[in-house]
């Protein structure tokens, strides 16, 4: 049974640092697409990073660039969202997603993904 599980949300002020967590579980996590997406009150869900995991090659949007880095330890079967210089307009639930396709950029849409998790919830303060 696939399951992915965020963890790591929290509540910062501007300017800290989280790292979330998506624990996989129910395939190995070797050579697959995962994209992080947020999604927050009263707005759509956006993808904000994807990592495939085959090569390690990642993207990300804009506005997270150089904030923002994906990682992953294939022997926890884990992937990582390193955010740093956070701010209140990155407040939103956090989920992680996989797509077992090639494809892996910021441009897929989130119907494309095959399973999610629950979320995390990640809030900044000014």
């Amino acid at each position: 049974q696939v399951q992915l599980v965020e963890s790591g949300g929290d509540s910062v002020r501007a300017g800290g640092s989280l790292r979330l967590s998506c624990k996989v579980s129910g395939f190995s996590i070797s050579r697959d697409c995962f994209g992080w997406f947020r999604q927050a009150p009263g707005k759509e869900r956006e993808a904000v990073a994807t990592i495939y995991t085959g090569d390690g090659a990642t993207d990300y949007v804009d506005s997270v660039k150089g904030r923002f880095t994906l990682s992953r330890d294939n022997s926890k079967n884990t992937l990582y969202m390193q955010m740093n210089w956070l701010q209140p307009d990155d407040t939103a639930m956090y989920y992680c997603a996989v797509k077992f396709t090639r494809t892996c950029t910021v441009l897929v849409r989130p119907a494309a993904y095959n399973a999610w998790g629950q979320g995390t919830q990640v809030t900044v303060s000014s």
